[in-house]
């Protein structure tokens, strides 16, 4: 997600990111260095060499931070973020019990009752357009169990 414009707002004590899609606070307190009351932002800008992806900022007394995007889509809980971070943890762990089966990947890609390229489309990690079901379908197949745990937020 590329970052159009960044501006502080020392009232509400936070960053505000514009993206193409919307607009996201990033509380001063979650920034290393943390700005202050004392040693206030003296300037803030999308960062080029980041891609658009990270913003910068530096502080009256001359140290600065970069903030990347996804800092901020974690903070703000982005649904399609979080997503994207399941699929990702799943890919890998499957990759992981793929590597130590027994089964062969032919085996596999039979039991699973898919083609060699879609088995290989699951186990790339930077796949984001599949779904959870077919990696839940394929550690299935893997004698894996998934739980899934719901707990509240800590503080």
């Amino acid at each position: 997600m590329k970052i159009r414009r960044v501006e502080h707002n020392n009232r509400r004590k936070a960053f505000e990111l514009h993206t193409s899609s919307r607009q996201m606070l990033f509380p001063f307190s979650r920034a290393v260095p943390p700005p202050t009351a004392v040693d206030r932002v003296r300037e803030v800008f999308v960062d080029e060499e980041a891609g658009r992806e990270a913003f910068t900022y530096v502080l009256d007394s001359g140290r600065s931070g970069t903030v990347h995007v996804e800092e901020v889509l974690e903070y703000n809980r982005d649904p399609k973020y979080l997503r994207n971070l399941l699929l990702y943890q799943l890919t890998l762990e499957a990759q992981k019990r793929v590597a130590a089966s027994p089964l062969s990947k032919r085996e596999i890609i039979r039991r699973l009752g898919t083609s060699a390229t879609q088995f290989y489309r699951l186990l790339d990690q930077t796949n984001y357009r599949k779904s959870i079901d077919q990696l839940l379908a394929l550690l299935q197949v893997l004698d894996c169990e998934v739980d899934l745990v719901v707990r509240q937020k800590s503080a």
